[in-house]
């Protein structure tokens, strides 16, 4: 970012120093021209020709083609002149230099070398030397006409065209008389100098018409030579096969002097018999494929704008089935002078110093000349000023006079070249290039730049002063540059003034205005932090920026390069935090953070180091093989950036080469440590592995090493754990702990098993070998002590002698029961149970200990209920143990109120012994249990019945119930206690005088002469009277309307009916039949649409009104067609006709006779068939089904009157009253499901208890209501 911005005052765009780079660039002392800014204002600055179209050398064939063309510019127009061969020709021309031959000259006069010089007042321009070649246009000769040559197929030969000759090589044509080129081949060739050869010729080759055309494009002629005729007749004898010979060029080695940027063709045309093929190379270097190409077919090597590497040895090979032949190229390359560096057309102002650098190159190598205004240097006055060395010329101290044309010329034996340079010295006015009024804006402790661009000749010099202060270089902040810009360093607050620049001796001056803002600062800079490989990395950048700019750019760099953010892979926040996610090794790098405002910019640096477990370690070797020992070497692998702290070595053992095995562990390293010793077992085959250890985790493990196996040896140690596990008696069973595969040592491993009596130890050993535990001994009796031993064996040897040990023979079971047990009460549930141990001898074994069997037999009542309750829990039976020799136990946990029985045995390995006497003993009475089942109903709005269940858990004789009701009382938090009863042992009371609009706790618990139970406590309260509903929601159809209600909280079962009636017709009400207050919903069906209905709710006194939808039902005029005795007589007529057809339609499929009663009953069941499959698609209301029924089918209606709801299946839990006048006045608490028992906290569906939940139903008429039942 530029240390600081500008914008003109009150418009705020800011500006670049695009016009200060171009001033510094144009004021440079050390290059002494000026440039005029495009933003300089000036008139009419005169300039020295400059020529723009240079004359071409070229040769004319007539007088039209002597046209030397010399354009160019100047300010003034300048005039033209031509000098040849050094002397002045011609007349001075002005506008155009073109020069052209005149009508009556002739054209060899126009034979010669020239120059044009263009001129005005600033000087000379001089052209390039061209030369004008002048000649007559080329013709034939008069010649003979070529007798026919003969030939033989396979010998060569050359046809010559042999053109006139011209400074201007013409192109050549070999054709026949139809104009048709001759086909070419690496057979048939064309030479450079026109010839037509044939390497080996055949007899299609006979023709009369191969006629050369030589074609001069710069003439504009083709001239045709005499056709040539050649016959080529078939050899009698065998032709003969011969090596390749050159036809062009001759010899065996050629010379070639080419200039730089010529074009280069060499030429190597065969004969031969096969035909020969040519290839082509360079002695030193290969072709080079951009500018060497091979034509006509190999015979030709092409080399396109030659360079000095070109220069060398070249060699054509042609070779035939029979031989080659070679032929040498000397390529000499040579250069024109040409320019490597040349002065500039450049204003100069006076005073300065010029220096005109010219430099040429060429071989050989050229001399440098200069001339003014086309006169050589050397013959023009001494000027002290002026000096020439080495193609440089210098001029110090520019005056006016010094404008000029300079001719630099640089010439060998090849030719010249010359460029004209232009020096003007000239005078411009001072002018002030930098806009007024500028605002520059810069931040806090950077540098500030505020320009006075100024352009004139000679330079302007510029002040600066601070306005209303004083001058500006008085700040020692403060300094002016060489192009007049006023540099203020570190700058502050305290610099945001007015500046003013001013041109001496003169009244040109401009006005900066500089404002100094907050500089750009990251403040949380990125740091250098590691994160494991596959971890998110996050580097804050938290940064602060003046005000004014709100939103700077946030650019991350990894190692240089710009990051591009991506959800996947990295994101940027607003606080510039950088969070690279999942990263990997390739994330490892240097990050940076730059923040860029349009004013400044910060960055800081920081880095994301990925670690990873290490790589594996490889070049596992083995070495220094011994029989119990070999030596392992390796080589770390990469740490990924966090250092090994270990390695971890692993072995696998292979004793068995038809077994399988494992890796395991076997030793860590030192991560300094890269070989080990390792120990080996005998008779082993091992394989190793190695593996890192970082921070991070251990690495994969290397390649396991070769395989090393280990010589057999006796075995170095004796099985552990020897001992006896006999379980059978007059029997030993003698086990041990296997060794490990790894300890055999050798083939044909065996244990060796010695034993004998240890009461006599002068006996000898018995022995046995086995491959595998355990050995049996037997004949020994029960529970004999015997010395025993174990010791390990292969076909080497055997190992150690091992140590003797004592072990038992099979036990039996214990011969003696326990005696003088007794039980001591300690609680109401716990005893202690004590007994005689038996004798060590009756054991016949190690003693384990005792058990103790325990049985409860029930409870201690003997009521009808006290029976029932025994038959659910007796003869609960546990068992303790009671290890060692202890003769006294604690039994816990036992139940009040029971009897008991327990027994005690001795037992050993082998099993129990004989119980002892059954002990019994009884446990007292204790606080009962919860009662069970508690459910509540309330037959009126002041009373709520209780019904429970006795405990499951008596504990004893339950002598009776306590009893509390406490009322809650809104806005406390205790209930108020009204009453406390205590109940004889029933399972039900009732309480009374409650209050309807309160709600109850209830707390119920049993008794016995223990105390009092475990308290139940339930919520409830009592049931409201029924009312039916006042506020009722309709929705009309066309043919019905949906009627529906809250129910009433905490009220009962309400019986009503809907009462309806049309307004216009003045009919009689028709009603709905019975609804019950807690459905909710009913739909009133068999309605006309469009029609308006008076509603009323009966009992009560609610009436609405509503009109069903569909369009009215127009009024016919009255006649005896719309009366009811018509309508009913065709109605009964129909009717009759279908009872006939369908009386005729039975008899027909049924035959005979039958009678009407059993008609009648088939039809009573279709109807109720039809009825109930049928139901939920009709919609029909009681009174539209009365009216179909019958006085033959009355129970048809009855079953439309039915519901499979019925008031039977809820039984019990129906509490059912009417009064006099048959209302109900009952409770339903819902239906009762014989397979569900509610327990001791829960009540029925809907009862005191659960006063908010309204009971379905008891009616189910023929409509949506009664179908589905309320929601």
């Amino acid at each position: 970012m530029p240390p600081a911005q500008r914008q003109p005052a009150g418009r705020g765009r800011n500006r670049t120093h695009l016009h200060l780079l171009l001033f510094l660039l144009s004021v440079l002392q050390t290059r002494g021209y000026i440039q005029i800014p495009p933003d300089y204002t000036y008139r009419n600055l005169k300039e020295a020709p400059t020529i723009t179209t240079q004359p071409k050398s070229h040769t004319a064939f007539s007088l039209d083609d002597v046209n030397l063309a010399c354009e160019a510019t100047g300010n003034p127009t300048p005039s033209f002149r031509w000098v040849k061969d050094g002397q002045q020709f011609g007349e001075v021309l002005l506008k155009s230099g073109s020069l052209t031959a005149g009508l009556d000259e002739e054209l060899r006069s126009y034979q010669g070398s020239y120059r044009c010089y263009v001129a005005n007042e600033l000087g000379t321009a001089v052209s390039d030397l061209v030369h004008l070649i002048t000649e007559s246009i080329p013709t034939l000769a008069r010649e003979r006409k070529p007798q026919r040559r003969l030939f033989e197929q396979g010998e060569s030969t050359v046809l010559y065209c042999n053109p006139p000759r011209s400074s201007v090589a013409p192109k050549i044509h070999w054709m026949d008389k139809q104009l048709h080129h001759i086909p070419l081949s690496d057979r048939v060739t064309i030479s450079l100098d026109g010839n037509l050869y044939f390497a080996n010729l055949l007899v299609k080759d006979s023709r009369e018409d191969f006629t050369c055309n030589a074609h001069y494009t710069t003439a504009s002629v083709i001239l045709p030579k005499e056709p040539i005729a050649i016959t080529v007749t078939a050899s009698n004898s065998v032709v003969k096969s011969r090596p390749p010979q050159l036809l062009q060029p001759t010899g065996h080695h050629s010379s070639y002097l080419v200039l730089r940027g010529q074009t280069l063709t060499l030429e190597c045309i065969p004969e031969g018999l096969p035909t020969p093929e040519v290839q082509w190379k360079k002695m030193d270097s290969p072709l080079s494929p951009s500018h060497v190409r091979e034509l006509h077919y190999g015979r030709w090597l092409k080399i396109e704008s030659v360079l000095e590497t070109d220069d060398g040895e070249y060699v054509c090979t042609a070779t035939n089935s029979l031989g080659s032949i070679k032929h040498q190229y000397t390529v000499t390359v040579e250069a024109a002078p040409y320019w490597t560096k040349s002065p500039d057309d450049q204003l100069y102002a006076p005073g300065e110093t010029v220096r005109l650098q010219c430099q040429a190159d060429g071989i050989p190598t050229p001399n440098i000349t200069w001339s003014i205004n086309g006169v050589p240097i050397t013959e023009t006055d001494l000027d002290p000023r002026r000096h020439v060395s080495s193609g440089t010329l210098t001029l110090n101290k520019l005056q006016y006079s010094d404008t000029a044309i300079y001719q630099c010329m640089a010439t060998n034996k090849h030719g010249n070249i010359l460029v004209n340079t232009h020096i003007h010295v000239v005078e411009l006015p001072p002018q002030i290039l930098t806009a007024d009024g500028l605002v520059y804006i810069a931040s806090a402790g950077k540098t500030a730049l505020l320009e006075c661009r100024t352009f004139g000749s000679p330079l302007p010099k510029v002040d600066w002063e601070i306005v209303d202060t004083g001058p500006a270089l008085a700040n020692p902040k403060m300094s002016q540059m060489t192009n007049g810009s006023l540099q203020i360093s570190s700058v502050s607050k305290e610099d945001s003034k007015t500046y003013k620049c001013s041109v001496k001796d003169s009244n040109r001056s401009i006005i900066a205005e500089l404002n100094v803002l907050n500089r750009t600062k990251i403040v949380d800079p990125p740091q250098d932090i590691r994160v494991v490989r596959g971890n998110d990395a996050v580097l804050q950048c938290k940064y602060t920026v003046d005000h004014k700019f709100k939103d700077p750019t946030v650019q991350w760099k990894k190692d240089g390069h710009k990051i591009t953010t991506s959800y996947d892979k990295y994101t940027v926040d607003r606080d510039g935090r950088l969070k690279v996610t999942d990263v990997q090794m390739k994330d490892t790098g240097i990050y940076s953070c730059e923040i860029s405002t349009k004013l400044d910019s910060d960055s800081a640096t920081g880095s994301i180091t990925v670690q990873d477990k290490p790589a594996s370690p490889h070049s596992l070797e083995l070495s220094e093989k011994m029989d119990r020992s070999v030596t392992l070497s390796w080589m770390p692998g990469a740490e990924n950036n966090s250092p090994v702290s270990e390695f971890v070595l692993e072995m696998k053992e292979e004793q068995d080469p038809a077994g399988s095995s494992r890796w395991e562990k076997f030793e860590t390293v030192p991560h300094d440590i890269q070989h080990l010793e390792v120990h080996l077992q005998p008779y082993s085959t091992y394989h190793f592995r190695i593996s890192a250890v970082n921070a991070i985790g251990r690495s994969e493990p290397s390649p396991p090493s070769d395989s090393y196996s280990t010589p057999a040896a006796q075995p170095e140690m004796n099985p552990e754990n020897v001992t006896t596990v006999s379980s059978d008696p007059n029997c030993m069973v003698i086990t041990w702990k296997e060794l490990e595969r790894q300890h055999f040592n050798g083939p044909g491993f065996k244990y060796k098993i010695y034993w004998r009596h240890s009461s006599d130890r002068d006996l000898h050993w018995k022995n046995s070998s086995v491959s595998n535990p355990p050995f049996i001994v037997n004949d020994t009796g029960t529970f004999i002590p015997f010395e025993i031993k174990v010791q390990a064996a292969n076909d080497l040897g055997a190992a150690p002698e091992p140590v003797a040990k004592i072990g038992y023979s099979g036990e039996d079971l214990p011969l003696e029961a326990p005696s003088q047990v007794s039980v001591v009460e300690l609680n109401n549930t716990a005893v202690m149970v004590r007994w005689r141990p038996v004798s060590t001898e009756s054991v016949r074994g190690h003693l384990l200990g005792y058990k103790i069997h325990l049985r409860r037999k029930g409870p201690r009542t003997h009521s009808r209920r006290g029976l029932a309750i025994r038959s659910l829990a007796a003869d609960k039976y546990r068992m303790i143990e009671v290890s060692g020799h202890k003769v006294e136990e604690v039994v816990s946990d036992l139940q009040f109120y029971s009897n008991y029985t327990l027994t005690v045995a001795p037992f050993n390995s082998r099993g129990e012994g004989p119980h002892s006497k059954a002990y019994h003993f009884s446990t007292p009475e204790g606080a009962p249990g919860p009662i069970s089942s508690l459910t509540f109903e309330s037959p009126s709005e002041t009373e709520v019945t209780l019904r429970w269940e006795a405990p499951h858990k008596p504990n004893g004789l339950i002598t009776g119930y306590l009893l509390q009701h406490l009322e809650i009382v809104p806005g406390s938090s205790s209930p108020r206690l009204v009453e406390t009863i205590d109940l004889p042992a029933v399972t039900e009371h009732t309480v009374k005088s409650l209050d309807p609009q309160s709600h109850y706790l209830f707390y119920l618990r049993a008794r016995n002469t223990a105390g009092d139970g475990e308290l139940v406590k339930r919520k409830g309260a009592t049931l409201l009277d029924g009312e039916p509903p006042s506020v009722i929601n309709m929705t009309a159809g066309e043919t019905s309307v949906n009627l529906s209600w809250v129910p009433g909280d905490r009220h009962r079962n309400f019986a009503f009916r809907f009462r309806y009636i049309q307004k216009s017709d003045g009919g009689s009400w028709e009603e709905s039949e019975q609804v019950n207050s807690t459905q909710a919903f009913y739909q009133l069906q068999g309605l006309n649409p469009g029609v308006w209905y008076l509603l009323q709710i009966w009992p009560g006194n609610t009436s609405l009104a509503f009109k069903t939808n569909g369009p009215e039902l127009q009024e016919l005029p009255s006649s005896f067609a719309t009366q009811g005795w018509f309508i009913g007589l065709i109605s009964a007529m129909i009717l009759l006709l279908l009872v006939l057809l369908i009386l005729c339609y039975i008899k027909k499929s049924k035959g005979g006779k039958y009678s009407v009663k059993d008609k009648e009953e088939g039809q009573v069941d279709a109807g109720a068939r039809t009825m109930k499959d049928d139901a939920f698609g009709e919609y029909r209301s009681l009174e539209s089904d009365n009216e179909k029924c019958s006085i033959s089918q009355p129970s048809v209606c009855e079953s439309k009157r039915s519901s499979n709801d019925s008031l039977a299946d809820y039984g019990d839990s129906v509490d059912i009253q009417f009064n006099e006048d048959g209302s109900f006045i009952g409770q339903y608490s819902g239906r009762r499901d014989p397979h569900t028992h509610a327990g001791h906290d829960s009540s029925g569906a809907t009862s005191p208890v659960n006063p908010n939940m309204p009971p379905p139903s008891i009616s189910f008429p023929t409509s949506v209501t009664g179908i589905l039942g309320p929601n």
